[in-house]
């Protein structure tokens, strides 16, 4: 897609400053969302005033959820605060009080069902996302030096809001895992001998150009094709776009039977949280192997389970 010269500068100068491929998509989308809503006025003759307008829309007119007015704001502060170096200040705007939805949790037994459907990589994938809580994303993100065989460790780097976390992994993946590195390995190094190896972030390929060549900077899932660096143009090997595991789930959940759910990738994210809750572990421990800035957000998951009524018997059980 081709891009204005305002738009492409906006993208130099998120990727420069180190925002993800993702976080860049998604800001662009909300700030070529904002100059369409004030009829292509260019951003620098607008200010406070339009933007509280346009929030405003979103939550009046528009009716988005909290979390997406929430989005917006980031990629319009964004925009003001640090690209524009026009600070907006404090914002008048309507929140957004469209409801979030109660998570989907599968059972254990649906986890098992689909699990064992599953075969080598995907079953991996999707055994990382229920047994380690990770996003889509932050799992094939993952590069071997995240991988902590020993101490039984993840490390997400730059997760959402670009921050560093750690959570726990199952001993019961330590073979397939070995063999799932060894294989990024052999990939890396066939790579190498061509000239090229796995795409690092900008600075750190500028500064450490011998990184490639070192195993601890392979993706886990390597990407099937190669592709060329958003920033440097250069040839490189990223890893498993999202798509990949996204149709093996649709397939296996129509072969299994469950295609008649609401499942997604992220589902066994809400499985995770939700199961540690059931099995008694403390809502800061689950909070903090999520990555939540907030208890708040954690505590969705006990509205899953009914915790928040815990003890309250129904009158019923009173006769």
């Amino acid at each position: 897609m081709s891009h204005s010269p305002f738009i492409q500068s906006i993208q130099r100068n998120m990727r420069l400053n180190g925002y993800s491929l993702r976080s860049e998509k998604t800001y662009l989308i909300w700030i070529r969302r904002f100059i369409r809503f004030n009829k292509m006025r260019h951003p620098s003759e607008m200010g406070a005033d339009e933007v509280t307008k346009f929030l405003t829309y979103l939550a009046s007119d528009a009716e988005v959820s909290i979390n997406t007015q929430k989005v917006a704001l980031n990629a319009l502060s964004f925009l003001y605060n640090k690209f524009l170096n026009q600070p907006l200040g404090e914002l008048p705007f309507n929140r957004a009080n469209k409801p979030r939805n109660l998570p989907t949790v599968l059972t254990l037994h649906d986890i098992r069902l689909i699990l064992d459907a599953l075969t080598g990589r995907d079953r991996l994938i999707f055994s990382l996302l229920y047994g380690s809580g990770l996003r889509i994303t932050e799992c094939l993100r993952l590069r071997i030096k995240d991988i902590d065989l020993d101490r039984h460790i993840v490390t997400v780097r730059d997760g959402k809001g670009g921050k560093d976390r750690t959570t726990i992994l199952s001993s019961s993946l330590d073979a397939v895992l070995r063999e799932q590195i060894a294989h990024a390995i052999k990939v890396q190094q066939a790579d190498n001998e061509k000239g090229f190896g796995p795409s690092l972030p900008y600075q750190l390929a500028k500064k450490y150009p011998q990184s490639i060549k070192q195993s601890n900077w392979m993706f886990l899932f390597p990407s099937s094709g190669i592709s060329t660096h958003p920033v440097t143009g250069e040839i490189c090997r990223h890893h498993l776009h999202d798509s990949v595991p996204r149709k093996a789930l649709k397939r296996v959940l129509t072969e299994v039977g469950l295609s008649h759910k609401l499942i997604s990738c992220h589902t066994f994210r809400h499985s995770f949280a939700t199961h540690l809750l059931a099995s008694g572990r403390d809502i800061r421990t689950v909070q903090d192997l999520l990555g939540h800035s907030d208890v708040k957000t954690t505590q969705i998951y006990t509205h899953v389970l009914g915790m928040h009524f815990s003890g309250t018997l129904s009158p019923l059980e009173m006769m």
